[in-house]
């Protein structure tokens, strides 16, 4: 489910940011994009996602701003210093014509210089809870914007039993109107019919445009997506899945049906149908 959390705190004599977002996904995939000293915490980190997360693709990033008077500190590794300029001494002997050195660079070099130390045991400290914080945030968005697909989703569940009540209270009158119809038709044709005959294909007419099965099959799946919603908690696989079953039955509606008025209720439940398994795919 999409969602999006940003927490900043001052922690380690800096500003650590951590920013969070998440999208839906077949299963849990947590990324990660964290400064040098925060490595360590990464493994960490993954463990509190999995415990607070089912399903979806989760994007972390974290940035540390070092504090003014940290930033100010400069500490020259004198050391490493004096083997640059050893080895640049070397390269100068091979290389009689190459440029003087440029005191800037000398400074860019790994390891030559570096701001002070952060305090590393409070920065991993600080970005764990601040990581933690975020999720929470993540997970309150979640929450209320599940509340509204969820909103949507029985509102859209309303209008497909509806239409399916309305199909079945449907259903006597098309076979009436089915009979009536083939008995004009003999009519017109003025042969004489075997009554007997007759009334076995009427039978057999009925059993093949017979949708009783499919009309409990649509109210059953209506109730256990309603039973699914109230229960919560990750649902999204198990709602799409009903979806799939209710599109099922509204396709065999449709190819069985004999009126017109029977047609256009089954392209009207498989809008509903397809309008809700949109935004089910949003759902954890």
């Amino acid at each position: 489910m999409t969602a999006f959390a940003r927490e900043s705190a001052s922690v380690g004599g800096g500003e650590l940011t951590v920013e969070v977002r998440t999208v839906n996904h077949r299963y849990l995939d947590c990324s990660f994009k964290l400064p040098e000293a925060l490595r360590n915490v990464e493994t960490r980190l993954r463990e509190r996602a999995t415990a607070r997360l089912a399903r979806g693709k989760l994007d972390c990033q974290f940035r540390f701003q070092a504090g003014s008077a940290q930033a100010a500190t400069l500490e020259i590794d004198r050391a490493r210093l004096q083997q640059v300029l050893d080895a640049t001494a070397e390269l100068r002997a091979l290389l009689p014509d190459a440029q003087a050195i440029n005191p800037l660079e000398l400074l860019q070099f790994p390891g030559v210089c570096a701001t002070a130390q952060t305090d590393e045991a409070a920065l991993l400290q600080g970005a764990t809870a601040l990581f933690e914080a975020a999720l929470a945030s993540l997970l309150d968005n979640r929450a209320r914007e599940g509340a509204k697909m969820a909103a949507v989703i029985r509102e859209r569940l309303t209008l497909v039993e509806a239409a399916t009540l309305a199909t079945r209270q449907l259903v006597p009158a098309l076979r009436e109107q089915q009979r009536t119809r083939l008995q004009a038709r003999l009519a017109e044709l003025q042969v004489e019919v075997d009554q007997g005959r007759l009334e076995q294909e009427l039978v057999y007419l009925a059993q093949k445009a017979d949708v009783d099965e499919e009309l409990d099959r649509l109210q059953a799946h209506i109730g256990e997506v309603q039973r699914t919603l109230d229960k919560g908690g990750p649902c999204g696989r198990r709602l799409d899945f009903l979806m799939q079953e209710l599109n099922r039955e509204a396709n065999t509606l449709s190819s069985k049906s004999i009126a017109s008025s029977s047609t256009h209720t089954a392209v009207e439940l498989k809008v509903l149908i397809e309008q809700m398994r949109e935004q089910i795919q949003n759902i954890e």
